[in-house]
């Protein structure tokens, strides 16, 4: 598991759009928030996506760029962007590369029932690229309110 203090591991994956998206553009200049979740479209993540993008403007003021990291493929983001207006940018991680990179592909499970998935998590990163905190296994509500005040704090 990443701790404050790790450098953020390097990515390049595409977005909704199929442009590619690293995160040596990222840094630099603003902060970041990366979050992982499971799946586009369900009721959790949804929620999650809309606080965020909700919120873009006070992640705008605290110079920091959100974007959301899933297995989903590009066209999935896509149509879950536009269905929801969300403003947050997705990034399609369909080889798993990133969240093994971050730690939150793991066994977990749900009905008695086990099996690999994304656990949802959060890092917010500074302009630097060392991670300042890193939140595994958060719940949706609220969560993006939270992170904002974390990131308001740095």
């Amino acid at each position: 598991m990443l701790q404050p203090g790790d450098h953020a591991p390097a990515f390049t994956l595409p977005n909704a759009d199929m442009g590619r998206v690293s995160l040596d553009r990222l840094l630099g200049q603003r902060n970041l928030v990366i979050y992982f979740y499971p799946k586009d479209d369900t009721p959790g993540c949804t929620m999650e996506a809309l606080d965020f993008t909700d919120l873009q403007a006070d992640f705008d003021a605290a110079e920091t760029d959100v974007v959301g990291i899933s297995r989903d493929t590009c066209t999935s983001h896509g149509a879950f962007r536009d269905k929801y207006g969300l403003t947050v940018q997705l990034l399609a991680d369909t080889e798993g590369e990133a969240c093994e990179a971050y730690g939150v592909w793991r066994e977990k499970e749900a009905h008695g029932e086990k099996r690999m998935g994304i656990v949802r998590s959060t890092f917010i990163v500074d302009k630097s690229g060392v991670i300042r905190h890193a939140l595994y296994d958060v719940k949706p509500k609220g969560h993006a309110a939270q992170i904002l005040e974390l990131v308001q704090a740095l």
